[in-house]
């Protein structure tokens, strides 16, 4: 199963479905339980949805951007790209409207600011809280929160494929 994103920005993660195995209390009481009984059984969840901010987050946005172009070559990040995404991000993340695509559209290279971005996703939450930084440090501002990073991040991505 895929990693599914919503237009909320919210992630339906797969989950791996972890072996039981039987216990002597599980033989007891099954032996227990009288013939023509139904037994019930807890199957556990096979999806989680996550939010911006969650742990696991940036992790399974990364996977889910692999997902959409699996034969991408591997993320690099230019100084230029960087430059353009930060100045992206700013821009979406103080439009009144929150306009992702007016912003992408106005990019000169959206491959280099979208690989920037991408390279910010591989790293983590800590690349993230850094890319946030320095967005407020070049563009001005409070550094936004992590969370509202990556939902913008995962919005450009979305705009750029």
């Amino acid at each position: 199963m895929d990693i599914v994103r919503n237009s909320d920005g919210t992630l339906v993660v797969p989950l791996e479905q972890t072996r039981r195995h039987q216990t002597d209390d599980d033989a007891d009481t099954s032996a227990d339980s009288s013939e023509g009984e139904e037994t019930q059984t807890n199957a556990a969840p096979t999806t989680r949805l996550l939010h911006p901010g969650e742990g696991g987050y940036d992790e399974a946005l990364a996977e889910w951007d692999l997902q959409q172009n699996p034969d991408r070559a591997p993320v690099v990040s230019t100084a230029t790209g960087r430059q353009e995404a930060m100045a992206l991000v700013h821009a979406v993340a103080t439009s009144p409207d929150h306009a992702v695509a007016p912003a992408v559209e106005a990019l000169d290279d959206p491959e280099a600011s979208g690989e920037a971005l991408r390279h910010v996703l591989v790293g983590g939450v800590h690349s993230v809280e850094d890319f946030a930084a320095e967005v407020a440090e070049a563009e001005g501002g409070d550094p936004l929160p992590a969370h509202q990073t990556t939902k913008i991040i995962g919005e450009v991505l979305t705009e750029l494929d």
